[in-house]
């Protein structure tokens, strides 16, 4: 007969008086003789209270034998006795006004756990400690111990707690239980978890495994194709379903992952066609846009890794990934329907440290068309009002020579960028702008040699 939980009222440190007693007193003398006796059996780790069936105070284990309880303010002890008490009554209680077992103290019961720590620390937890001590001792057969702990791995698996999971269903292969069916049942569950966290790989591996233990098994070869869909991979999952659809020819699972993939990979292939027409059709275009730019002696510069600039005009070394590869706008140098190139530009306010940016410059579009647009109003950090369309001095610079050469702004774009000494880097074109006769042109000069109009 299992032993009740003793309740105590934490405010008064001794065990409550007993209520409804039995006539003469026998529920007060059984409950001495049970203590007695508890006293005299030896420490079990707390394997005993974990096994114990706790009851709210005042239930009896047996009918006809009262339990000791705590009697709340306003209760009587005797039937009938409570406030309003009438004719024909039954006992009448009154809520307890102390708090006899605070939730976090009922948690600590591992009856009443909702869920099992990570680490249990025998220390503070000896009761849980015990108990699985006693559900994996290691006296057990391996394939006893595998077993328990694929059902540990099922209860965490219903929980959704598949971590847990996965650490259980691994802990049971690891035990060798010798079993192929069992190992495979293990595989199958830890590869289902797996998947469940996404680790589509890791639980197709499992599968894979599975399915070699047990050729057989419908589960396992359904969560291989269910990993092959996840991955892309629709040939391999048509390849699992057909497998599988030999054991059993009406599984109904299979049969909807082979037609979710047999259209899937339609899908798949079509893309791909389509991105082959698309490269093909870029590729030309970037042939016929790089001959453009030959045919006017236009020179770029691919800067490579060794930090060396190198100029090149053959197709496989020069690159048009537009200002940067990570601008903002993403624009680049492209023909129109005319057969014009449009360039992105950058003009750089070195005085103030700003810039603006032209996505298409028209070849043949003056510098002076672009600054009377873009100075049609000052800009905000000109709080000296110098920078006027007519008050501007435009340059590019020859960095390996450390050179600067003067633009006329009513030159168009194409006739900077076929000087001598223009090279376009990063498929930018950029101009130096300045207020003329300005202080800091001047410092800005010093030390360079300066080609003037």
């Amino acid at each position: 007969m299992p032993v009740p939980v003793r309740w105590r009222c934490p405010s008064e440190g001794a065990e409550p008086a007993a209520a409804g007693a039995v006539a003469g007193g026998a529920g007060r003398q059984r409950a001495e003789q049970r203590e007695e006796q508890r006293a005299e059996q030896p420490e079990h780790g707390g394997a005993r209270a974990a096994g114990r069936r706790a009851r709210s105070p005042g239930t009896s284990a047996v009918p006809g034998r009262a339990e000791p309880r705590h009697v709340g303010a306003g209760e009587a002890a005797g039937p009938g006795a409570g406030p309003g008490a009438g004719p024909g009554a039954g006992p009448s209680r009154a809520p307890c006004v102390c708090p006899c077992v605070r939730p976090q103290e009922l948690e600590a019961i591992p009856m009443f756990m909702k869920r099992c720590p990570a680490q249990i620390d025998a220390a503070r937890q000896p009761e849980l400690a015990c108990l699985q001590s006693l559900l994996f001792d290691e006296e057990r057969s391996p394939a006893e111990l595998a077993g328990m702990y694929k059902n540990e791995g099922n209860e965490y698996f219903k929980e959704k707690d598949y971590g847990r999971a996965v650490a259980a269903y691994s802990e049971g292969l690891r035990r060798r239980s010798g079993d192929a069916e069992l190992d495979a049942v293990l595989l199958t569950n830890r590869a289902a978890a797996h998947f469940h966290l996404g680790n589509y790989r890791s639980a197709l591996n499992d599968a894979i495994q599975a399915k070699k233990l047990k050729p057989t098994h419908l589960k396992a070869i359904i969560r291989g194709a269910l990993c092959h869909m996840e991955l892309k991979n629709f040939l391999e999952a048509i390849a699992w379903c057909e497998e599988g659809l030999q054991i059993d020819s009406k599984e109904k699972k299979l049969l909807e992952i082979r037609a979710k993939a047999d259209k899937l990979k339609r899908i798949q292939e079509r893309d791909a066609r389509k991105a082959k027409v698309m490269e093909s059709k870029e590729q030309c275009q970037k042939e016929i846009l790089l001959a453009a730019i030959k045919e006017r002696n236009i020179k770029l510069v691919l800067e490579p890794s060794d930090e060396e600039e190198e100029v090149s005009d053959g197709l496989a070394e020069i690159s048009l990934d537009g200002f940067h590869s990570d601008s903002a706008t993403g624009a680049k140098v492209h023909l129109d329907a005319d057969g014009n190139l449009n360039w992105p530009v950058l003009f750089l306010y070195p005085e103030h440290e700003q810039t603006d940016f032209t996505v298409a410059f028209h070849e043949n579009s003056r510098f002076i068309d672009h600054l009377m647009v873009m100075f049609a109003e000052l800009p905000p950090w000109d709080l000296e009002k110098k920078y006027l369309p007519n008050n501007l001095e435009l340059y590019f610079e020859d960095g390996e020579r450390e050179e600067m050469y003067e633009v006329n702004p009513e030159h168009t774009l194409l006739q900077m960028l076929q000087h001598k000494r223009y090279f376009v880097k990063a498929g930018t074109p950029t101009v130096l702008v300045f207020a003329k006769c300005s202080p800091f042109s001047k410092k800005y000069f010093s030390g360079k040699k300066v080609h003037r109009l």
